[in-house]
């Protein structure tokens, strides 16, 4: 079973998502965990602070280390160690061949960042990796969190009803953009589905598919080429 920890200021934001879809039937069999941890829950003042202002000056608060340090270090003597990644935009951007790879992880936890960041002091204590989902400031990294873990809990063998669907995918194996998808009606307002879709012939409906991936990978992500 992979475990993933997501620490985060706002727990009941990421639950219902967590128990839903992909991610509830995989934790529903087994194949994976999602533990979320109120970074709160380690503060030491009746106030539950978590941020300050910055040393230097300017605008915003800075998220503090000693509830995040007692946060991971309560989650490895619990667990045992973990890779460890912070999401922010200062991170290697996160692509379907990093989630392939990060699959065979045994446990993962992401540090949710908010307000003007967290004190550089976490990522030099605990040894922290650095993960952004694009080149876009979010208010915190709550949805990149959930990104990661979703595009990497549907890669843990048995959590799709099939298996191909992961291996068809756009991007996998560093490749280009999937094919187009139709279903019923056959004809729609005008739009009628490609015909050699409906001959059966699988030899042809696979090298269509593969001729109209490839054409949609020129036009639309003509770097992926």
């Amino acid at each position: 079973m992979r475990l993933f920890a997501i620490l985060t200021l706002f727990p009941e934001a990421l639950e219902p998502y967590a128990r839903t879809s992909i991610l509830g039937r995989a934790q529903e069999r087994g194949l994976a965990q999602i533990r979320l941890l109120d970074v709160r829950d380690f503060t030491r003042d009746r106030h539950r602070t978590v941020d300050d202002r910055p040393f230097g000056g300017g605008p915003g608060m800075v998220l503090k280390p000693e509830p995040v340090v007692e946060c991971v270090e309560w989650c490895e003597r619990r667990w045992g160690p973990f890779r460890k990644f912070l999401l922010t935009p200062a991170g290697e951007t996160f692509r379907q061949a990093t989630a392939e790879r990060l699959v065979e992880e045994e446990r993962l936890l992401f540090l949710c960042g908010r307000y003007e960041g967290v004190d550089e002091r976490i990522r030099s204590v605990l040894d922290f990796d650095e993960l952004s989902v694009g080149d876009f400031v979010l208010s915190g990294g709550e949805l990149p969190a959930l990104t990661v873990t979703e595009a990497i809990v549907r890669l843990v063998p048995g959590v799709l009803g099939d298996e191909r669907s992961a291996k068809e995918d756009s991007f996998v194996d560093g490749g280009g953009l999937d094919f187009p998808a139709y279903t019923r009606p056959r004809v729609f307002r005008g739009h009628a589905v490609p015909e050699v879709l409906m001959t059966g012939n699988h030899a042809e409906i696979d090298r269509w598919r593969r001729e109209a991936a490839e054409a949609r990978t020129r036009e639309r992500r003509p770097d992926l080429t």
